[in-house]
């Protein structure tokens, strides 16, 4: 490989290294989504929520003079739990009707695929660092590739999850917000996605410069 194409490969795998940390960052934090409640008007407190792929945390914050709840960073009571189905021992009703479970089974599924994507990924990388085996770096692109494609899935999935939790009649939360985590996500998909794409291009052999001239009888590269 010429050194112009590894420096090229270098600098992909360097985007593909930072889409792999904002998909570590997105999926084991809980701040996809911020759900805040109808107001009374003689209420002294709201209950905001936040959660991700494997649990909900609701906060009991203080309200302003603009009977307004949040934002979620504010001071205030914080009550954290897995989601029921991952925790079959949580006794709190709160899972009950606000979590809904194919959904949030289904999005925690697909990220861990896309998780497993990225270790083969990766394994691929780390094994053609040897001598003449660049040819380990296209099914790593691939990977890296569907494991962008992963974590879009599993975005438009827990998407799907907040509009249904936003709508059901059953949850005392009105309004919502997507946080950094989904943020994370969304970037992680760019990058994995995109650099998986470049590395294939990067890593495939050099094509022959004339019509007539075959694969075979192309200059190998140094």
């Amino acid at each position: 490989m010429s050194q112009t194409k590894m420096l090229k490969v270098r600098v992909t795998l360097f985007c593909i290294l930072a889409g792999i940390v904002l998909a570590m960052t997105a999926v084991v934090t809980d701040h996809w989504a911020v759900l805040s409640p109808h107001m009374e008007h003689h209420n002294t407190t709201c209950e905001a929520a936040h959660f991700g792929l494997w649990r909900i945390c609701t906060k009991r914050i203080p309200m302003d003079d603009s009977k307004t709840c949040g934002p979620i960073t504010l001071p205030g009571e914080k009550n954290c739990s897995y989601f029921r189905h991952f925790n079959p021992g949580e006794s709190s009703e709160i899972f009950e009707f606000t979590t809904q479970k194919e959904y949030s089974i289904s999005a925690a599924a697909i990220a861990i695929f896309s998780l497993g994507f990225i270790i083969l990924g990766s394994l691929c990388v780390l094994l053609s660092l040897g001598k003449k085996r660049d040819y380990l770096l296209r099914p790593a692109s691939m990977f890296y590739a569907f494991a962008g494609l992963c974590i879009l899935v599993s975005v438009e999935v827990m998407r799907q999850s907040v509009k249904r939790m936003i709508d059901s009649e059953d949850t005392v939360w009105i309004e919502y917000y997507y946080s950094w985590s989904f943020a994370c996500a969304c970037a992680a998909f760019v990058l994995l996605f995109l650099g998986g794409l470049a590395l294939l291009l990067f890593s495939l052999p050099r094509m022959p410069r004339n019509p007539w001239e075959s694969c075979m009888d192309a200059e190998p590269e140094h």
